[in-house]
């Protein structure tokens, strides 16, 4: 159902959930690319390590969606979450790169959240409005990056190991999921899902003209971000000297700014400019930002690419899942949002090994790839036209 004045309680629930889901996922993050080198990983290592979730979460997107679809919102957030908490708790049991990889593979399969929750805002909000509720799923996001980040800097600080962080992460994800049993609510009605198999799902939406064009974008600016992502801890420890916790500390700077750009300025600029110029703008600056970052002379140079990069990020997911939406009739939200998000989970499966061996080669490969990558992306955002605009 689409309602004109959207039930801001339950999205306050999704939001929140979002958050948590990511907060714990973000705990961690500081910790991944380091433990992952003490247990032997090289760049191709590193990339496999986050291909495992990726690859995972590829299978597992689209499915959730189409599953939500059917049965409904709440009961396929709720497994989720249940996902996550294991595949957390199976991290911090993990004393290998082979047994660490096979845990972020069990969060991979479950990490449908985020695609659950933009269905959920699809289900309950005009299409006018989508840009901007969607905005505030990646602001939730981007909260959960900042502050999770912080937090795995200051266990960092605090000398705990990576077991302990994972199993805080675990806790949080536990706290989420009894949250969501006690206040959230169904957004839709059971099965009325038009696709039977998820194959299906993807073949309607590449079929249509728009989505198209939308959602190889997706899978172009995820492709581009994540070769910044897997590849940055091991450029600012060879360039700029930087550790552990200083790599927690630069995730959170950017995750402020996505914060700020999803949260404040992505509905004003929507209503001003349009869906489709807002993010085609923010994967040229995605573009321009990545081929720069390599380049920089110092930290403060490659601290203001970074934000240049968050900005485009901040403005172009919320932009695609938006357009997204708009090019979905209202009984697929849950099918094509998931196959939007296994597009960019597929990203993330190539990706980090893709990013990880041109590291290996030469340090500003990946991110002179990645740059090429989203300009792409924003001219096929820019070619989608106005069916997008008028939903």
């Amino acid at each position: 159902m689409t309602l004109k004045s959207p039930d801001r309680a339950a999205l306050g629930v999704v939001y929140f959930t979002v958050f948590l889901d990511l907060l714990g996922f973000g705990i961690i993050l500081p910790w991944l690319p380091y433990y992952a080198a003490t247990l032997g990983a090289s760049g191709v290592g590193l990339g496999l390590l986050f291909t495992a979730y990726s690859l995972a979460q590829l299978i597992g997107a689209a499915i959730l969606g189409r599953l939500s679809d059917r049965y409904g919102r709440r009961p396929v957030m709720l497994m989720s979450l249940v996902g996550s908490m294991a595949g957390l708790v199976f991290c911090g049991l993990a004393s290998s790169l082979l047994s660490l990889c096979l845990a972020r593979s069990v969060a991979g399969l479950f990490g449908g959240s985020i695609s659950i929750a933009q269905a959920y805002v699809a289900d309950v909000t005009s299409r006018d409005e989508r840009a901007r509720y969607m905005g505030f799923v990646g602001a939730s996001i981007g909260f959960g990056f900042v502050i999770g980040p912080a937090l795995g800097a200051g266990f960092i600080a605090l000398g705990l190991g990576f077991p302990a962080v994972a199993f805080t992460a675990a806790g949080l994800a536990g706290v989420n999921l009894l949250l969501a049993i006690w206040r959230l609510k169904e957004s839709k009605s059971r099965g009325t899902t038009s696709d039977r198999w998820t194959f299906a799902a993807w073949s309607n939406a590449l079929r249509q003209p728009g989505l198209a064009r939308v959602l190889p974008a997706t899978f172009l600016t995820t492709l581009a971000f994540v070769s910044m992502e897997t590849t940055f801890a091991f450029l600012g420890r060879d360039r700029f000297g930087l550790d552990n916790l200083k790599f927690g500390l630069v995730l959170t700077y950017v995750g402020v700014i996505m914060i700020l750009v999803q949260g404040a300025l992505i509905g004003r600029l929507t209503k001003r400019f349009g869906i489709r110029r807002v993010a085609a703008t923010g994967a040229i600056l995605m573009g321009t930002a990545l081929a720069a970052l390599p380049l920089a002379p110092a930290l403060t140079g490659a601290l203001a690419a970074l934000g240049l990069l968050a900005m485009g990020q901040g403005l172009v997911v919320p932009g695609l899942s938006a357009l997204t939406s708009r090019l979905t009739a209202a009984d697929r939200q849950g099918s094509v949002l998931g196959v939007g998000q296994s597009l960019a989970a597929g990203a993330r499966a190539f990706g980090p090994l893709a990013a990880g061996g041109l590291y290996d080669a030469n340090a500003g490969l990946p991110y002179f790839v990645g740059g090429a990558l989203a300009v792409l992306a924003g001219a096929l955002i820019h070619s989608v036209g106005a069916e997008a605009e008028a939903g």
